[in-house]
């Protein structure tokens, strides 16, 4: 085993995708990857959703009636920084980090981790929820460890824009106009067996002196072998 690898909660859940690019992932593991610019919209609309919902509790004592099925609850936690959200996995030389969209505390004294993904609820989600599964399991791992409380509870909230015509026409004013969400919640299992095999296959694939084989069709791997060949015409 070489250097500690870091390696965010979101990233290990890449592992279990099906279609894991194996040259990919080591070049993602071992280099900070120049253009991987996320829309910063996204994440101003899930702190917007944070807001809306802790500020609901902070009125109200409860949970939005969208939510209200992962009650009832006594209150919230403020999600923890990256920084202040890591654990050290030393059979694997693994430091786990992440950030946690929500963590509600349960009235039975458990809590809930909750993610939000601002996205159309629909079956083509499906291929991701295995890497949503092993993020917030990891989420889930994390917190125990560092006594957020037990984990009785994980789910992804998927906010999804309402962009009927009718809706819209309704939705303007002096200021600007407003868009609305719908919310639809689907409940993760909790099982932490999940994450040992991704730590090691993580761990494995960062020792590689070199990146292996890219998967077969990857057009990453295409575009990275072109940009290549481009540069050695020059």
């Amino acid at each position: 085993m070489s250097d500690r690898l870091r390696i965010s909660a979101k990233n290990l859940g890449e592992f279990a995708l099906p279609d894991l690019c194996p040259r990919c992932a080591w070049i993602k593991l071992r280099y900070r990857l120049p253009y991987q610019i996320f829309p910063g919209i996204f994440s101003s609309i899930d702190s917007y959703t944070k807001k809306v919902v802790h500020g609901w509790i902070d009125r109200h004592g409860t949970l939005p009636a969208w939510l209200a099925e992962l009650g009832p609850i006594d209150g919230y936690i403020d999600p923890p920084h990256h920084s202040q959200f890591q654990l050290e996995i030393p059979e694997y030389g693994i430091l786990l980090t992440g950030a946690p969209d929500g963590i509600l505390r349960l009235s039975d004294g458990a809590v809930a981790i909750i993610d939000y993904k601002t996205a159309r609820y629909t079956e083509g989600q499906d291929r991701l929820l295995p890497m949503y599964e092993v993020q917030l399991n990891s989420y889930a791992l994390m917190a125990e460890r560092l006594d957020y409380g037990r984990v009785t509870k994980l789910a992804l909230v998927y906010a999804e824009p309402v962009t009927d015509r009718a809706v819209a026409e309704g939705a303007v004013s002096a200021e600007g106009f407003a868009m609305g969400f719908s919310v639809s919640i689907h409940p993760v299992g909790i099982d932490p067996g999940i994450l040992d095999p991704l730590f090691q296959r993580a761990r494995e694939l960062y020792d590689l002196p070199h990146p292996p084989s890219g998967r077969e069709g990857c057009e990453d791997c295409r575009r990275l072998d072109s940009l290549i060949a481009g540069f050695g015409d020059g």
